[in-house]
């Protein structure tokens, strides 16, 4: 997927429809000058919904729709006919997309499942005839109640991407060549920070054709929970992954401190985050040899639960694809 053409956040002006009135028309026929009341009631006004499209990525389709508007309900008619209700507006979303109010800051919808349609705004009541201001003491009324008004706010949709697995490192800790790796996904590498931007899913194939989603995440930084860098649109993707993948380079001269400081944000920014099943992966290991490997072990002495793995040359590969599978399945953790 092109980095342009990934849209995770989208602020937009939605307005539901405004009800119909209903009718205060009395019924007049040839030998019946002064009939009785006989106004339908108006229809309801256009809900604005979301529906759960799995199919969907990105929110680039509605990047230009500034403006979404649902039809107001129809007027009610004479001879009790109500009037039509007003369409519906149906924005389809991918899976894992939020709505918020912007000016409240309150979460109004989640979308997690395929085919999943929530009433975003509803459209305003249709009001209803004179035929229901019908009694003893008065015959015909002349009167009938207007349609309710629809609701308009500024919504803002943002996407957390959905994933079984993932991939959580600083910039350069090797995420993109890893998910090239295991699955079709072609992630942009380079080695140099910041190459991922956006995130990338793969479908990793495991044993007996069974598969699991990885999420190649854009890396974080030290204060990334305060917005630094890319912060923010690194850490509400996470959010919507089952297990994570600690992702840190063998060759790195304080594997602890950078574990360390990656739990920390994560922490800082949601402390649900660390209930998450996570994996402990150190990465290019084909760039140090078994001694050097050995001393690292005694350095961490098995603090940190963790494996050697190389998307390079493969090692390790087979053994880190059983512990997601595990953790995945079964919620085992390696919480330290």
């Amino acid at each position: 997927m092109a980095m342009q053409n990934f849209i995770d956040h989208v602020r937009l002006y939605a307005q539901s429809g405004d009800g119909g009135a209903g009718s205060a028309h009395l019924r007049r026929e040839k030998y019946k000058p002064n009939g009785g009341p006989d106004g339908g009631d108006g229809g309801r006004g256009g809900h604005i919904i979301l529906r759960g499209n799995r199919n969907l990525w990105t929110l680039l389709h509605l990047r230009y729709q500034k403006h979404v508007k649902a039809k107001s309900g129809a007027n009610g008619m004479q001879n009790q006919k109500y009037g039509a209700d007003g369409e519906d507006v149906i924005l389809e979303v991918p899976l894992g997309t939020v709505a918020t109010d912007e000016d409240t800051g309150e979460t109004l919808v989640e979308i997690l499942d395929h085919k999943e349609e929530v009433i975003l705004l509803p459209g305003g009541k249709g009001g209803l005839g004179n035929v229901h201001f019908k009694s003893s003491t008065r015959q015909t009324p002349r009167y009938a109640q207007p349609g309710l008004p629809g609701q308009e706010k500024t919504i803002v949709l943002e996407l957390k991407v959905l994933a079984d697995v993932g991939l959580v490192g600083f910039p350069n800790a090797g995420k993109s060549t890893l998910l090239a790796h295991v699955s079709a996904a072609k992630p942009k590498i380079a080695s140099y920070a910041f190459t991922t931007l956006t995130p990338n899913l793969g479908i990793v194939s495991y044993r007996d054709n069974r598969s699991f989603v990885m999420a190649d995440i854009p890396g974080i930084i030290e204060d990334a929970h305060l917005g630094k860098g890319i912060g923010h649109r690194f850490l509400r993707h996470i959010e919507r992954n089952a297990v994570l993948l600690f992702m840190i380079p063998a060759e790195s001269e304080d594997i602890p401190g950078e574990y360390d400081v990656l739990k920390r944000e994560l922490r800082l920014y949601n402390p649900e985050l660390l209930d998450k099943p996570r994996v402990l992966a150190l990465t290019k290991s084909d760039l140090i040899d078994e001694e050097l490997q050995s001393m690292l072990d005694e350095e961490l002495d098995l603090a940190i639960p963790h494996m050697y793995i190389s998307a390079v040359t493969g090692s390790g590969i087979s053994e880190l694809k059983d512990r997601l599978w595990q953790a995945i399945t079964a919620g085992n953790s390696d919480p330290t």
